[in-house]
């Protein structure tokens, strides 16, 4: 349909807006631009769906924007064609279903002996003992799925096309029997509160299972010595976060893993050093021996940790984007930096190339993919309330307490 005069669109404009210049445009990029304040900056909230109400019966969507120089912009746009959503959910029921099952075949608890009789004689154990696996599995999945339903549920909220969640399986791959899960948001949050409330829901409701799966999980497990590992394999001990290494001192009484001499370091020392490097494995000390409640726990509390990284299109990066606007982008370079630093900082520490942390360049390869690019809201000039901001910063000291320096160490 052809657009209405531009004198038509202005008098919308004018009801909610300080106009200062009108810029004609081309439909293909924008129709019009208007410079200037809005009337009350107070209900830029109110003064955008007023006027989106207005343009509706031209096909026409405001942006609302900020220029360096503190001028507000609105452009006015052709409405985006209302995407359509896979109707074919028998696909996410399939990758739920797969990736439980890959979930179960890591969770299955077998003898270090069983170890012994090659890989394929391992593989077929695995598979005969699949029903073992399912304390973790339901544990795993249970922290998955509430975290990628709280994104889900968010954009239903606030009628935020989205996909149901995608489920990726990774058996024999990923000693967890998956590589997460993920929602696609399909159309445009209204505002940075839209933003901001979709991206810490993931997250919040993730935690509300992962808290108690953890306690529940380490009140399963017991204190055991940390031996060498069987004959033909090699043993996996899981990084502390502050918030984990506490919850094991809340259960056992301990900073866990205990060594048996910290070498002549003081404890201050020898946790900080141990807590960034791993190193040097604390064999014949004391150590959880994780029953696998207790590792599903611990994965959704390094899941969430990962997710809340505060770059781009990741959970903490919506928060970040919602606390600082377009400063946020400043945080990606420090965030590579500091990953590559992590990657480096065991081998320099220890001496040992064999203490290079490649998880973390890994993780910097992705957020080149994830983290350079980010959401804008359709109103990018409404702020975070306070209760929001209060939030906002809370699930920034969360990432802190929950972040995993050293993921997995091997040995």
């Amino acid at each position: 349909m052809p657009y209405p005069e531009l004198d038509v669109l202005t008098s919308h404009v004018s009801r909610i807006f300080r106009v200062e210049d009108v810029t004609a445009g081309e439909p293909k990029e924008w129709i019009a631009r208007y410079r200037g304040h809005l009337l009350n900056e107070q209900d830029s909230v109110i003064a955008y769906d007023q006027l989106a109400n207005a343009m509706r019966p031209y096909n026409i969507t405001p942006l609302f924007r900020k220029e360096q120089g503190g001028k507000q912009l609105i452009y006015l746009v052709q409405s985006p064609s209302v995407p359509r959503l896979s109707s074919n959910w028998i696909i996410n029921v399939l990758l739920f279903i797969v990736t439980f099952f890959s979930m179960m075949l890591m969770g299955v608890d077998i003898p270090p002996e069983a170890f012994s009789g090659g890989e394929a004689s391992t593989i077929r154990i695995l598979f005969q003992n699949i029903l073992t696996g399912w304390p973790f599995a339901v544990s795993m999945m249970g922290i998955l799925f509430a975290h990628e339903m709280g994104h889900y549920l968010m954009c239903r909220y606030y009628k935020v096309p989205a996909t149901l969640p995608f489920f990726i399986p990774a058996p024999l791959i990923s000693p967890l029997g998956t590589l997460g899960a993920f929602i696609a948001m399909r159309g445009i949050p209204k505002n940075k509160r839209v933003l901001f409330d979709v991206g810490v829901a993931g997250p919040l409701a993730g935690l509300v299972i992962a808290i108690p799966v953890l306690f529940i999980g380490l009140s399963l497990s017991h204190l055991g010595e940390i031996g060498p590992a069987a004959p033909g394999t090699s043993g996996l001990l899981e990084g502390n976060s502050i918030f984990y290494l506490f919850s094991k001192y809340i259960m056992f009484g301990r900073l866990l893993p205990e060594p048996v001499s910290m070498g002549g370091l003081t404890p201050v020392l020898y946790w900080l050093f141990y807590f960034f490097t791993g190193q040097p494995i604390p064999f014949n000390g004391l150590d959880v021996q994780l029953d696998p409640v207790a590792l599903a726990g611990w994965a959704g509390l390094l899941v969430t940790a990962l997710n809340l990284v505060p770059v781009g299109t990741l959970d903490g990066g919506h928060v970040a984007y919602g606390l600082f606007g377009e400063k946020a982008r400043r945080i990606f370079p420090i965030a590579i930096g500091a990953l590559i630093a992590l990657s480096f900082l065991p081998s320099l520490l220890t001496l040992s190339l064999g203490a290079f942390n490649f998880s973390w360049l890994l993780w910097v390869f992705i957020l080149f993919w994830l983290g350079n690019v980010r959401t804008q809201p359709l109103d990018d000039i409404t702020l975070l309330d306070g209760k929001r901001r209060a939030l906002g910063f809370f699930m920034l000291v969360l990432f802190i307490l929950l972040f995993t320096p050293i993921p997995m160490v091997s040995y």
